[in-house]
């Protein structure tokens, strides 16, 4: 991942083909609790659903967040911009 002034991040075509796939596989068990909704479904089934698409956020959400860290963070801290320091702890806020 490569930086801009302008705040976007230009990806790699393999890291973007693996960050769509997991949010494709979200999309998918999230159309799959609308289902079991739909089908009334045991609610103790469709929380253990819920559960395992919000690892799957969080696991997507750690991905970027390493590589925002190994390239973006560090970029800018190596050209001396240690604003993004703010930044980073305003997204571990979110986080919580």
């Amino acid at each position: 991942m490569d930086c801009c002034s302008n705040k976007t991040t230009i990806r790699s075509n393999d890291d973007k083909k693996i960050m769509v796939s997991r949010l494709n596989r979200i999309e998918g068990q999230i159309r799959g609790i609308t289902n079991m909704i739909n089908d009334d479904r045991y609610c103790d089934d469709i929380l253990i659903q819920l559960s395992a698409v919000d690892k799957s956020i969080k696991s997507l959400a750690n991905l970027i967040l390493e590589k925002h860290m190994k390239s973006c963070v560090k970029e800018n801290i190596l050209n001396g911009n240690d604003s993004v320091l703010d930044e980073i702890v305003d997204l571990f806020k979110r986080f919580q």
